[in-house]
């Protein structure tokens, strides 16, 4: 039996979400999603929140997997949340699922 206690919601269309860029899913009483899209649709779900000083990663440069907070330019990689190195630190992920057009979230 699992134990996941996960609700999945649609939250927007695939185009909704721009190339290299990111759309925020706001939480009232928890840190906010952050939803990327890379260049070939690819679609990934962090906390919007550098674990370095708190930059707001939906603000930042998406290029490949990875997406460089706008503060200080910490890499965070977009299928872990682990800051590279030389950078230390984890942003928590959330799962998200591409389903035809639908962007659909896990919401715990």
């Amino acid at each position: 039996m699992s134990t996941d206690k996960s609700q999945w919601q649609s939250i927007c269309k695939l185009d909704e979400i721009p190339a290299q860029g990111a759309r925020v899913v706001k939480r009232e009483g928890k840190t906010d999603i952050a939803l990327f899209r890379t260049i070939d649709n690819r679609v990934f779900a962090l906390d919007d929140h550098c674990p370095h000083k708190g930059g707001a990663l939906s603000h930042g440069l998406v290029y490949g997997d990875t997406v460089a907070c706008p503060l200080h330019n910490f890499k965070i990689s977009l299928q872990t949340g682990q800051a590279q190195a030389p950078d230390e630190g984890h942003t928590p992920c959330h799962k998200v699922e591409l389903r035809d057009d639908m962007v659909w979230l896990a919401i715990d």
